[in-house]
């Protein structure tokens, strides 16, 4: 008896017709993102004999295989890009700040020698005429001094000369001193005073703090004075015939003469 094909709606669909179907539906399921949650049952459906390279399902998991390693491997390089300008951003910051640091020390060095430097200098001495001599040391004997011997000591200077204080301390007298002529007297820092006399003219007054080399007059012949020079004393206390040894008074303070 001869075989008929079934027709009509009540017939099967062919093993290539299935091998289609299973295609597109496994093509469809890879694009959704649901291969793996529902493509075993379709692939169970099928003979063992199907492989998968017959189906086109392995090219669909190889392409988002590969496709998620690229977006994994450009993730890691903007992670890398990411870190690396982190650390370059914290290494400039790093920078700035040493240099910044750097630049406040020596601007603080700076400071602190500046002050240490202006310290040593006001509490340094000098002499009253630069570049002098003495022309009459210290208890000269002679009429021309009332009390008989010069209290001081005389430093060589023409008319007009600059006369400096020697240190740091206050005037406690400017004007006419009778013998010393135009004179000026400063009790010094330590509490000793100097005295400057013969003076042609006086630039500080009384109560005026002065410093070092600071100049308080002219030198010249006022007076009781046989000529220019500039009379100097140093004394222990404010009053006359509280004189010192107005070399020694120097040299112990650091100046040399």
């Amino acid at each position: 008896m001869a075989f008929t094909r079934a027709t009509g709606k009540h017939r099967g669909p062919s093993r290539l017709s299935r091998k289609r179907a299973g295609m597109a539906g496994a093509a469809a399921l890879a694009t959704t993102g649901v291969v793996g949650t529902l493509a075993s049952p379709a692939l169970a459906a099928e003979p063992e004999s199907l492989s998968v390279e017959d189906t086109g399902l392995n090219q669909v998991v190889i392409a988002g295989d590969t496709l998620a390693k690229q977006v994994g491997a450009q993730a890691d390089v903007q992670q890398e890009e990411a870190d690396f300008a982190a650390s370059q951003a914290k290494a400039e910051a790093d920078a700035k700040r040493n240099a910044e640091i750097r630049v406040k020390a020596a601007r603080d060095a700076e400071e602190r020698a500046a002050r240490a430097a202006e310290r040593k200098r006001l509490l340094s001495y000098n002499l009253p005429v630069a570049g002098s001599y003495v022309s009459t040391d210290y208890h000269a004997g002679g009429a021309v001094w009332s009390s008989g011997s010069h209290t001081g000591i005389d430093f060589h200077a023409s008319s007009g000369t600059k006369v400096v204080a020697v240190g740091m301390g206050t005037v406690v007298e400017a004007g006419w001193g009778g013998a010393y002529g135009n004179n000026v007297v400063i009790k010094m820092n330590d509490g000793t005073y100097t005295q400057y006399g013969h003076l042609s003219s006086i630039s500080v007054s009384v109560g005026q703090r002065v410093t070092p080399g600071e100049q308080i007059g002219l030198s010249g012949s006022t007076g009781n004075t046989t000529g220019p020079h500039l009379h100097f004393e140093a004394r222990s206390g404010s009053e006359y015939g509280s004189d010192i040894d107005p070399v020694a008074y120097l040299r112990g303070h650091g100046v040399k003469l």
